[in-house]
C-alpha cells in the first residue's frame, strides 16, 4: 500500500464512485439511499404517532372484545363488569405512560427494555426482555393482522375461509412497505391512522349523543355468542382472566421508547409528546367503546366484531358510515403491524450487536433500514398465522405475557438507575453503554414512580401467567428459556471466535517452511493449465492429483499430462467403488498428518464457470463441493482457480 504523504500513514481513504444499477428492487423499495441520508429520514411527531402508535390504538378492535368473550363465561349479566375491568386497564396504561416517558428522556439514544435491562441490571435480565420483547412483536403482527381480516369477514363473511391467504397478502405488503424506509412507510400509514382515530371518534360521539337523546339502540341480529373459558360462576380467577385478556390493549406503549432515534431532534421532546397523545387517544377510545358495547348490548363473538355491531347500530345499518369505520378499523389493524416493522428490526440489531443474534441483523439495507429483521419477522409472523389458522382467540393468550415482563425489567432497570443517580456526587458523570447517569435531585420521586410501575407490571405478568396457562400462555412460559439458552449460546461462540482471533497475545507467524501446492484435476484442459500456471507461481512443490473411475479415461489423462503438464508430477487415485470426493479428503489428510512443523498445504482448485447460468445443471460442480468439503480441514487454505466459458 502506498504512503500518504498528507498524515504520513500508510491508510488511504477513497471514496467509491460505484453506484448500485437500477433493478427491480429499486422499483419494488425505492432507489438505493446513501449512508448520508440517514439524518434525513427522520419523523415528527405526527408521522411517529402513525408508525408507533398504530399496534396500540388497533388493540380497540379486539381488546374489549377479548375480554367479554371471557367474561360470558359466567353469563350475560357478567358484562357489566366490563367497563370497570376496562377502567382498570386504562390506570394501568397511564402507569405505563408516566413511566415510559422518564425513560425517554433517560435514554435520547433508545431505551428500551433490552437496554435498560441491559445497563442496569446486566445481561441475563437484558436476553429475557429480548426475547420477549421479539416474541411479542412477532406475535403483535399475526395478532393485528389476524383482526383486520376478522373486520373485513364481519362485513364480508364470503371471505372468511380466504381468511389465512388474505393474512399473509396483508404481511408482505406491509413488508414491502417498510423495506422502503422509515420516513416513507411512515407517510404511508398516517393518512390511514388518521383516518381511524376520526371514524372511532364520530362513532364514539354520535353514538353518546345518541345514547344521552335516549335513540340509541340495541344490536339488531346479534351474532352468536362466543365463550372463551368453561362455563363457570363469576368470580375473582375469571374476572383477572378477563383483565389479563384485556391488557393486550395496552402492549404498545413500549414501542416509542424503542424506537426514540427514528424521530427528529430534539428527539426526547417529541417521542415524549407522541407518547401521552397515543395514551389519551387510546384510553379514551377504549372507554367509549366499552361503553357503547353495554349500552346496545353487544354480543362478543368470532362472527362479527363489536367494532362492527357497535358502528351498524350507531348508525343505523351497514350503510356508507359503518363501511368507513370497518375500513379505518380493518386498516389500522394492518398498519398495527407496522409498529412491530420498525421495533423488530432496531431491537433485533441492537441484540446482535451485542453478540446475541446473527450479527446479519445489525446491517442497514439500501434503504438505510434493517432488511434481514424486517424479512425475518414477516417469515416468522406468517408462519403463526398457518399454525393458527389466523384465529385472534387462539393467539391471543400467547400474546401480552412476554411484553408485561419486559415492562417489569424495564421499570426495575430504571428504578435502579435512579438509585445509581442519587448516589452520584452533582458534579459526577457515569458514562454506561446506552446513556450517561447523572445526578437528579428528584431521584426518589422517580425511582419510586419506576418502581411502582415495575410492582404492578409484575402483578400483571403474574395474573396472564396463571390466568392464561392452560390456555396457551405455557408455550410462551417454555419458549422464553429456550430462546435466551440460543442467545447465549450465539453470544458464546462470538466470544470464542473474539478469542481465538484476538491480537492482545499474538506473537506473530513463525517462518514459512515448506509450501506444498495440490491441484486436483479432472481433466486436462485450458482451465486445468490456467490453475496449474498459478500453482506454480505459489511453489515449485505442486502436485496434481486426479481420481480414477475410468482406466481408459485415466491413460487419456496420462498421456496429455506428459506433453501439458510441464514436467510437474501427476499422482492418479484409483477409485474402485467410483468414489470422487472421499480419494481427495484421505490423500490430503494422509499430507496433513505427516507434514513437517511450519509447513503450509495450499488446494488450487480449477473451476470453469459457465456464461449462462442455467447450464451450471449439467455439470457435476466437483469443484464446489470439493472445496466446501476441503475448507472444514485445519490448516489447509483452499483456492479456487475460475475459468470463464463464453
Amino acid at each position: 500500500m502506498n504512503l500518504d504523504d498528507k498524515n504520513g500513514t500508510t491508510v488511504q481513504i477513497r471514496s467509491a464512485d460505484f453506484k448500485p444499477r437500477r433493478n427491480f428492487t429499486n422499483w419494488l423499495i425505492g432507489k438505493p439511499l446513501q449512508t448520508a441520508d440517514a439524518p434525513h429520514q427522520t419523523i415528527g411527531r405526527a408521522i411517529g404517532l402513525a408508525v408507533f402508535s398504530s399496534d396500540a390504538l388497533s388493540s380497540v378492535a379486539y381488546g374489549p372484545q377479548e375480554l367479554m368473550m371471557m367474561l360470558a363465561a359466567a353469563g350475560m349479566v357478567s358484562l357489566q363488569y366490563s367497563l370497570p375491568l376496562v377502567l382498570c386497564i386504562v390506570g394501568l396504561l397511564a402507569i405505563l405512560t408516566i413511566s415510559y416517558e422518564q425513560t425517554i428522556h433517560a435514554y435520547p439514544n433508545g431505551g428500551g427494555s433490552y437496554i435498560v435491562s441491559r445497563d442496569n441490571l446486566g445481561y441475563l435480565p437484558a436476553s429475557i426482555a429480548g426475547a420477549a420483547l421479539l416474541t411479542d412483536y412477532i406475535l403483535t403482527v399475526a395478532v393485528s393482522i389476524s383482526a383486520s381480516v376478522a373486520q373485513i369477514a364481519s362485513a364480508f363473511p364470503g371471505l372468511l375461509r380466504w381468511r389465512v391467504e388474505l393474512a399473509i397478502v396483508f404481511i408482505m405488503l406491509i413488508m414491502i412497505i417498510n423495506l422502503r424506509g422509515v420516513k416513507e412507510s411512515g407517510v404511508t400509514f398516517a393518512i390511514p391512522t388518521y383516518f381511524f382515530i376520526v371514524m372511532m371518534y364520530i362513532t364514539i360521539i354520535v353514538g353518546l349523543v345518541r345514547y344521552f337523546a335516549g335513540t340509541l339502540g340495541i344490536v339488531a341480529n346479534p351474532p352468536e355468542l362466543t365463550i372463551l373459558a368453561e362455563p363457570q360462576a363469576l368470580g375473582l380467577f375469571l374476572l383477572l382472566k378477563a383483565f389479563a385478556s384485556g391488557t393486550a390493549s395496552v402492549t404498545g406503549v413500549e414501542a416509542i421508547s424503542d424506537g426514540i432515534t427514528a424521530f427528529r431532534e430534539p428527539r426526547s421532546k417529541n417521542a415524549g409528546a407522541t407518547l401521552i397523545l397515543m395514551a389519551l387517544i387510546l384510553g379514551s377510545m377504549l372507554i367509549g367503546v366499552t361503553f357503547l358495547a353495554g349500552q346496545v348490548s353487544a354480543i362478543p363473538s368470532e362472527h362479527e366484531t363489536l367494532v362492527s355491531q357497535i358502528s351498524r347500530t350507531v348508525f343505523d345499518g351497514r350503510g356508507f358510515l359503518y363501511l368507513l369505520t370497518i375500513t379505518g378499523t380493518t386498516v389500522i389493524l394492518v398498519m398495527a403491524a407496522n409498529t412491530a416493522f420498525a421495533d423488530f428490526p432496531r431491537l433485533g440489531a441492537i441484540t446482535a450487536k451485542d453478540g446475541f443474534l446473527p450479527r446479519q441483523l445489525t446491517y442497514r439495507g439500501s434503504r438505510l433500514v434493517y432488511s434481514r429483521g424486517i424479512m425475518a419477522l414477516a417469515l416468522l409472523a406468517s408462519l403463526l398465522i398457518v399454525l393458527f389458522r389466523a384465529n385472534v382467540s387462539g393467539l391471543i393468550p400467547l400474546y401480552a405475557i412476554g411484553v408485561f415482563l419486559s415492562f417489569t425489567l424495564s421499570q426495575s432497570g430504571m428504578a435502579h438507575r435512579w438509585w445509581k443517580s442519587g448516589h452520584l456526587q452533582p458534579d459526577q458523570v457515569k458514562v454506561e453503554q446506552g446513556s450517561e447517569v447523572r445526578y437528579e435531585k428528584n431521584w426518589v420521586i422517580k425511582m419510586f414512580i419506576n418502581g411502582f410501575g415495575a410492582v404492578v407490571t409484575f402483578f400483571v405478568t403474574i395474573i396472564f401467567a396463571v390466568t392464561k396457562f392452560a390456555d396457551g400462555a405455557w408455550v410462551v412460559v417454555i419458549l422464553l428459556p429456550i430462546l435466551v439458552v440460543i442467545f447465549f449460546s450465539i453470544h458464546r461462540h462470538y466470544q470464542n471466535l473474539a478469542a481465538h482471533l484476538t491480537l492482545e497475545k499474538y506473537a506473530g507467524l513463525h517462518p514459512l517452511g515448506r509450501h506444498r501446492v495440490i491441484i486436483p484435476i479432472a481433466s486436462v484442459h485450458q482451465g486445468t493449465l490456467k490453475a496449474l500456471k498459478y500453482a506454480e507461481s505459489l511453489s515449485k512443490d505442486v502436485t496434481a492429483l486426479h481420481v480414477s473411475i475410468d482406466e481408459d479415461e485415466a491413460e487419456k489423462l496420462k498421456r496429455k499430462w506428459e506433453t501439458w503438464g510441464d514436467g510437474v508430477r501427476l499422482v492418479i487415485l484409483e477409485s474402485p467403488y467410483r468414489l470422487m470426493i472421499e480419494p481427495v479428503i484421505d490423500y490430503v489428510a494422509e499430507l496433513s498428518e505427516n507434514r513437517s512443523e511450519n509447513e503450509m498445504i495450499t488446494i488450487v482448485i480449477p473451476q470453469f464457470i459457465p456464461r449462462r447460468f442455467w447450464t451450471n445443471a449439467l455439470h457435476m460442480r466437483t469443484a464446489d463441493t470439493l472445496r466446501k468439503v476441503l475448507m472444514g480441514q485445519k490448516d489447509i487454505i483452499i483456492v479456487e482457480v475460475p475459468y470463464q466459458v463464453d
